[in-house]
């Protein structure tokens, strides 16, 4: 059978490479002001959904709250594994399987860490583990890319090079989903790697309408990481937050 395309990309050093040589900075200072915007209790409980290295799970939990984070790429929890503390616990976890029932106060999907399964009756399991670890009255915030910003911002073909290897991205979309194709050429390699990375277009509209048929209200949206006013057009992002009844 073959395998679901993030099972094998999310794994290889390559992946982390591309995306996390990002500034630090930049996700310390979202961290900052959403937990600014969320005021939670000290020691609060905290599910960090697609985790990946952990390290907005190390953040939240050098903040004083008693974190926990899954994902589905065993590469990625071996390594989140070494920080951990008595407030700081990872799990190798398929988001689509439930996971701990009513425990969290506040659960989180950062970076697009979502959209990436064939069928909407996998996305509504993974929204309704969400939904089951929060206690009720709890927060769930989440990180989606704008889609029609991202249709008319889209950049068709560009390449980095980042600490000698080089990566070549193709990108396109049709009437459901976003693609980016990732070849990577490194010297260490006998052969460049390919990654057909496919993420759906969910609109306000349907996390509004996955978030209610979980029992979750959506409260507010913001634009970016900086909390502007979210704007159909011109935002970015959708940063969702929604409160379990």
């Amino acid at each position: 059978m073959l395998q679901p395309w993030f099972k094998d990309w999310f794994n290889t050093p390559y992946y982390h490479q591309l995306y996390f040589k990002r500034d630090e900075q930049e996700a310390a200072a979202f961290i900052d002001k959403l937990i600014d915007y969320l005021q939670p209790a000290a020691g609060a409980t905290m599910l960090d959904v697609a985790c990946g290295k952990g390290r907005h799970s190390i953040h939240l939990s050098e903040k004083g709250f008693d974190v926990t984070g899954i994902d589905l790429s065993e590469d990625s929890i071996n390594e989140a594994l070494q920080t951990e503390t008595d407030t700081l616990h990872f799990y190798r976890h398929d988001m689509r399987l439930p996971f701990w029932v009513n425990y969290f106060n506040y659960a989180f999907n950062f970076f697009t860490s979502f959209g990436y399964f064939k069928t909407r009756r996998e996305h509504d399991a993974a929204i309704r583990t969400i939904a089951q670890a929060i206690k009720p009255g709890g927060t769930f915030v989440m990180d989606y890319l704008n889609v029609h910003y991202a249709e008319d911002h889209l950049i068709h073909k560009f390449d980095k090079e980042i600490d000698g290897v080089n990566f070549y991205i193709t990108k396109w979309f049709d009437e459901t989903h976003f693609y980016k194709k990732i070849v990577v050429e490194d010297e260490a390699l006998e052969a460049p790697l390919e990654f057909t990375e496919k993420v759906a277009k969910f609109s306000l509209g349907d996390f509004t309408e996955m978030f209610a048929y979980q029992g979750m209200q959506l409260q507010e949206v913001y634009g970016d990481y900086s909390f502007c006013n979210y704007d159909v057009k011109k935002s970015p992002r959708m940063i969702m937050i929604a409160k379990k009844l």
